[in-house]
C-alpha cells in the first residue's frame, strides 16, 4: 500500500505535469493559430480542470486500491525534459506549415512507405514523419501529452486494471498483446506490474519499434514484431488478452472490421479485450463539441466514423461480448470478452 509520502509526491509531480504540458499547448496556440480550437460550445478551462482533477483521484484510487503500482516516474529527469521542449518547440513550425497548407501525405515518401497499407501512408496529426520516422517517434509521446495537458499515459493506466483481471483468470502462463504498441509506454507499464507475464508488441511503424526496444530493453518475455493488426502472425486461440490503446479511431470503417475479427480469432475462449480509446459522441456530451473539432484540428481522417460507431455491434458480430466501461478525462477504457468454451 502507499504510504503518505507517496501520495503527496504522485499529487505534485501530476500538478507540475499539467502546468508543464499545458504551457507548452500554450505555446503552440501562439505560434499557431490553426492549433487554437474554432467553433462554439465545450467546456471551459474551469470544466476541463475539474475532469482533470478526477481523473488524477481515480488513478490515485486504482494505486491505493492496488489495482497497479505507483507509476514508476511520473516526472521525466530535468535534461531529458528540457530536450524533449527543445524538440517540440523547434518542429511547431513544421506542424503549423502542414496544418495551414492541409499536407498530409509527406510521409507517403519515407523509406519503406510503399509496403505499408494506404491508411497508414499519411502526417497523421500532421505531424512530422507521419509515423514511419525516427524524428516522429522522438516526439510522438511528448506531443500527446502537451494536447492532454499531461493526462495521456493516467488515461492509458485505466486498461491495467481489466487487463489484470483477464491475466489472474488465466493463471500463471498468460499470453497478452498490446496493439499499435507504439514507443511502448503501455507495455512498460504492463512489465512493471506482471513481469513474468508473456507480452507481445505488434506495431506497423520499424521505427517506433526501434524506440519501444529501447525502452524496454532487459524485459523478459516480451516481443515486438513489425505487423499490422488485421492479420497478425498468431495461432487461433494463443493470447489471453489483448489492449489496444487510441487504436481504433485511427483506422478505416472497413479495417475495424477486419482488426475485430482477427482479435476475436486469437483470444482464447474466456480472453478479453480491453480497449482504451477516444470518447464517442454521447459518452460525455459537453466534451461533444471539441470531439467534433478534432479532426479538422489534428488531421484524424477516420474520427468522424468513430463517433458514431457501434462498438458493442462491431465486436459481437466477431463474437465478443460487451463488460464494463469507464470515462477517465477524454478517453474511455471499454472491456470485451470472448465467451468460455
Amino acid at each position: 500500500m502507499p504510504n503518505a509520502l507517496e501520495r503527496i509526491a504522485f499529487h505534485a509531480a501530476e500538478r507540475l505535469r499539467r502546468s508543464w504540458f499545458r504551457g507548452h499547448w500554450l505555446a503552440a496556440a501562439a505560434l499557431d493559430r490553426g492549433r487554437r480550437p474554432s467553433g462554439e460550445g465545450g467546456p471551459g478551462r474551469a470544466a476541463i480542470d475539474a475532469d482533470l482533477d478526477a481523473l488524477v483521484a481515480a488513478d490515485w484510487a486504482a494505486v491505493e486500491a492496488g489495482h497497479y503500482l505507483l507509476p514508476a516516474s511520473l516526472l521525466e529527469r530535468p535534461g531529458r525534459a528540457i530536450a524533449d521542449s527543445r524538440a517540440f518547440l523547434m518542429d511547431l513550425p513544421k506542424v503549423a506549415r502542414r496544418r495551414r497548407e492541409q499536407g498530409v501525405r509527406e510521409a507517403a515518401a519515407e523509406a519503406g512507405a510503399a509496403r505499408l497499407p494506404s491508411y497508414y501512408r499519411q502526417n497523421f496529426h500532421f505531424q512530422t514523419g507521419g509515423w514511419l520516422t525516427a524524428e516522429s517517434a522522438r516526439l510522438y509521446d511528448f506531443q500527446v501529452e502537451v494536447l492532454f495537458a499531461g493526462a495521456a499515459d493516467a488515461m492509458r493506466r485505466g486498461a491495467l486494471p481489466p487487463l489484470g483481471d483477464a491475466l489472474r483468470r488465466a493463471g500463471p502462463g498468460a499470453r497478452m498483446a498490446d496493439l499499435a504498441c507504439g514507443t511502448g509506454r503501455f507495455l512498460e507499464a504492463v512489465k512493471d506490474n506482471w513481469p513474468r507475464t508473456a507480452a507481445l508488441g505488434f506495431d506497423l511503424s520499424a521505427a517506433y519499434l526501434a524506440a519501444a526496444a529501447r525502452r524496454l530493453a532487459g524485459r523478459r518475455r516480451l516481443g515486438l514484431v513489425q505487423a499490422p493488426a488485421e492479420r497478425l502472425p498468431l495461432a487461433d486461440g494463443s493470447l489471453d488478452a489483448v489492449t489496444c490503446i487510441y487504436l481504433f479511431h485511427e483506422l478505416p470503417p472497413r479495417v475495424r472490421t477486419a482488426v475485430a475479427a482477427e482479435i476475436a480469432r486469437v483470444l482464447r475462449p474466456g480472453g478479453r479485450l480491453v480497449l482504451v480509446d477516444a470518447l464517442q459522441t454521447g459518452d460525455h456530451p459537453p466534451f461533444d463539441p471539441l470531439l467534433a473539432r478534432f479532426p479538422a484540428m489534428f488531421h484524424e481522417p477516420y474520427f468522424g466514423s468513430w463517433l458514431a460507431l457501434d462498438l458493442p455491434g462491431l465486436f459481437g458480430a466477431a463474437g465478443l461480448s460487451p463488460g464494463p466501461a469507464e470515462r477517465r478525462f477524454l478517453s474511455a477504457t471499454r472491456v470485451f470478452d470472448k465467451p468460455a468454451a
